[in-house]
């Protein structure tokens, strides 16, 4: 019998599922998003064709069944596959979200816990658990860490400055993010044959992180207690003063909820620009000589330029520089800007080779021949998902075992 892995990635306002075969080749997937106020699937098959579906489809937080029904009707779940398990990236706070987990009691219980710690972001997901449980009875609903990667650090990489006995006892760390897709980078170029000592990789996408990688491990990355700590992003701020948060908190009359609200959604690219969070418009209202769309594009360029150098201060060098996920994948002009101000780390762009981009390949060196690698790595941390889900049911089936 042929096992399947279903995996869920649910947004604020839309829900995404895929549907992969055990060797993590994709079958279809699914995208669930309001349009005219009406609520519609996009499903996608192996085979690049689409079709919108709109079958009476009421609320968002019930596209579990939906997807379920979908399947079933599109001939995906039958007598011949077994769902081996479904799998939900989580990025929460704590030591416990730190690794992979099996959902059970004590797993709900705990990210019950976490709502209060991480209101923006774990309510959704621990929502979107609870109904996978009651949709697929049976199934195993699977917690994928996305800061697991970055467990490897030192003390001293994730320890606030702070007083160490109330960052051990409120979990106060700096835990990182962007960890499946770090370590997915990681593993293609060990597989590849181009994984080098030190490597600073740029997770640039509407969410943005850089990490050091180091003899294959993360050792230091720019995301912190919360995926808010780093660099400037599509909505989130990045690196602020605490004190200048609370007199953002004060001016605006914020509650605790309302102020990391704000943080996290109304700042960053939309903040500055006050019109959008999408790179490609601030791009176009910068061309047309828009000053708040120049000053964000330059705050973001400048702001990785400086987030490369810490990175790569931190290994006390450099061998390699990688570009990743949307932004970083596919701006030619964005990777341009960022390594024009890294000749200082032996970066140099072949413009021909950049601007022609990954076409159909997974990796590209855009670099000169004189310059160190800079690599453009296409992402993919459902692989890591699903890699990571397997080791966990094959730990579970040994244990059963014995």
């Amino acid at each position: 019998m042929e096992k399947l892995f279903l995996v869920t990635n649910p947004g604020s306002s839309s829900r995404k599922y895929a549907l992969y075969h055990d060797d993590e080749r994709l079958i279809c997937s699914l995208h669930f998003e309001t349009e005219n106020k009406a609520l519609i699937c996009t499903l996608k098959r192996a085979d690049g064709s689409c079709v919108k579906l709109t079958d009476g489809f009421k609320r968002i937080a019930d596209t579990i069944r939906y997807t379920r029904d979908i399947l079933l009707k599109e001939g995906y779940l039958n007598d011949g596959v077994e769902l081996a398990a479904i799998l939900a990236r989580v990025a929460a706070t704590g030591e416990f979200f730190s690794d992979d987990h099996i959902v059970d009691e004590d797993c709900l219980r705990r990210l019950e816990e976490e709502k209060r710690r991480a209101p923006l972001h774990v309510p959704v997901i621990a929502a979107e658990i609870s109904e996978c449980l009651k949709t697929f009875p049976g199934v195993p609903v699977i917690t994928i860490s996305d800061s697991h990667f970055h467990h490897t650090r030192d003390d001293v990489h994730k320890y606030y400055a702070i007083d160490t006995d109330l960052a051990d006892r409120a979990e106060i760390k700096r835990y990182g993010y962007h960890g499946l897709s770090m370590g997915a980078v990681r593993n293609y170029m060990r597989d590849q044959g181009i994984l080098v000592p030190r490597v600073v990789a740029c997770h640039l996408g509407s969410g943005a992180s850089l990490t050091a990688i180091k003899d294959g491990y993360s050792y230091d990355t720019t995301m912190g207690y919360t995926p808010l700590e780093g660099v400037m992003m599509a909505t989130r701020c990045g690196d602020l003063d605490p004190a200048a948060a609370s007199a953002i908190q004060r001016e605006l009359g914020f509650n605790e909820e309302g102020l990391e609200e704000y943080l996290n959604r109304q700042c960053g690219l939309l903040g500055v620009t006050g019109k959008t969070n999408d790179m490609r418009e601030v791009i176009e209202l910068r061309d047309n000589s828009d000053p708040r769309a120049e000053l964000a594009y330059d705050m973001y360029i400048y702001r990785i330029q400086r987030a490369i150098g810490e990175m790569a201060a931190a290994m006390h060098g450099l061998d390699a520089l990688v570009f990743t996920a949307t932004i970083g994948e596919r701006n030619a002009m964005i990777r341009h800007d960022i390594v024009a101000g890294c000749g200082y780390l032996n970066l140099f762009l072949d413009e021909a080779k950049n601007k022609a981009g990954l076409g159909d390949a997974l990796h590209v060196n855009i670099a000169t021949k004189k310059s160190l690698p800079i690599y453009v790595i296409q992402t993919n941390e459902t692989d890591a998902m699903i890699r990571r889900a397997k080791i966990l049911l094959g730990e579970q089936k040994n244990k059963a075992q014995k």
